[in-house]
């Protein structure tokens, strides 16, 4: 088999670059994508925000606190997504393989690119430039021999830049690297393997494989593998999405029925807007619910047919959450996903049925947990 070449491609601050782009008043401004209210949260920010300590994830209060000057944006994902399908025409003209992993960052199979460009690096520089010509954004680009490393390499220039690491660089490269940032590696596991005396790629790499297996199982052999540089998955081109869901985290805590079905009505909604546009149909609807105190529910339904129309999958979601109904806590948040996807019969039902007992319909399914900021958006 020939080396492969990878590229991972990452987009710099691409929902906050956009805005940017968009708005000139913005440019060289501390922005954070999101919504700057009381229970918001930061959904991107852009590198003079991100000098502050602002980043994805925190709460729009602790991202106030940190830059006073910090300038909040709502959310456009529609213009996001289709600056994204820009990008991915890109990437089309020069490889069949490529894999997105979001809306901004996609790994590319070059070993036979299109454009006949002899090496990687030279295909990442001109898909870069045309990237910043077609789009005005930037974006930064990593380039090796396996997946793993491409990624990594991709954030060593940022912003704007790209970094290879080759064969001869690869396992050097890892044993240096904390195995914190190892693939697959969690929090939880980095702790586990930060207790057995195991930092870094090197430390993992002197530990014997029954070692490892004793302590981390199935996953031993992995861990080992990317130790000395090592991943053999391939780039895969049009991997079928999942599931397609919406939620969103209220300013103040819901505790009316009719509210909190409004609520559910408009993540179907937002879901139900991809869904048309991908013309993609789900059969299994599930809702989610957060308490005041934390504590977190699922409740889901699986059809025997794919819910295809918008007044369903609304119906269907209020269904849902009707069963934890009336509640006396607070309801923090609320989300709707829709999964197990199938093509629209043509001859599909006008209606589903929704109530327990009736043919079409698999059990309800409940989950709960209780664990803090589990699910935030």
């Amino acid at each position: 088999m020939p080396l492969r070449k990878v590229i991972h491609v990452d987009m710099d601050a691409f929902y906050a670059s956009v805005e940017q782009r968009d708005n000139p008043e913005l440019r060289g401004r501390p922005i954070a994508v999101g919504h700057g209210a009381k229970r918001g949260v930061v959904v991107a920010a852009s590198y003079e925000a991100r000098a502050f300590g602002v980043r994805s994830a925190m709460p729009s209060t602790t991202a106030m606190r940190r830059c006073a000057e910090l300038v909040f944006v709502p959310p456009r994902f529609d213009i996001y997504r289709a600056v994204s399908r820009q990008i991915l025409a890109i990437f089309a003209d020069y490889t069949a393989l490529v894999e997105p992993l979001s809306l901004d960052e996609a790994y590319l199979d070059v070993t036979g690119n299109r454009r006949g460009l002899p090496t990687a690096s030279a295909t990442a520089k001109e898909i870069r430039a045309r990237i910043l010509a077609e789009t005005r954004l930037t974006a930064s680009a990593g380039i090796s021999y396996n997946k793993f490393l491409a990624k990594l390499a991709s954030g060593h220039r940022k912003p704007n830049g790209q970094y290879v690491i080759t064969p001869e660089m690869g396992p050097a490269f890892v044993a240096a690297l904390p195995v914190v940032k190892f693939h697959g590696v969690g929090p939880v596991t980095a702790a586990k393997m930060q207790r057995l005396g195991i930092e870094t790629g090197a430390d993992l790499r002197a530990k014997p494989l029954a070692f490892l297996q004793r302590h981390f199982g199935k996953s031993a052999a992995w861990y080992l593998g990317m130790a000395n540089g090592e991943d053999d998955r391939p780039v895969v081109a049009d991997r079928p999405r999942k599931s397609s869901g919406s939620e969103t985290t209220f300013e103040r805590d819901l505790t009316e029925p009719a509210e909190i079905e409004a609520g559910v009505q408009a993540m179907a909604d937002d879901v139900w807007a991809w869904c048309e546009k991908a013309q993609a149909f789900g059969r299994t609807v599930t809702v989610k619910v957060k308490f005041a105190d934390f504590r977190q529910v699922t409740r889901s339904r699986s059809f025997s047919a794919p819910v295809a129309r918008h007044d369903l999958l609304r119906q269907a979601s209020v269904e849902l959450v009707r069963t934890l109904l009336p509640t006396a806590k607070g309801v923090r948040l609320l989300g709707v996903t829709v999964s197990n996807f199938d093509e629209a019969p043509a001859g599909v039902a006008d209606e589903l049925p929704l109530f327990a007992g009736e043919a079409a319909i698999a059990p309800l399914s409940d989950t709960a947990s209780a664990l803090p900021g589990a699910g935030e958006p």
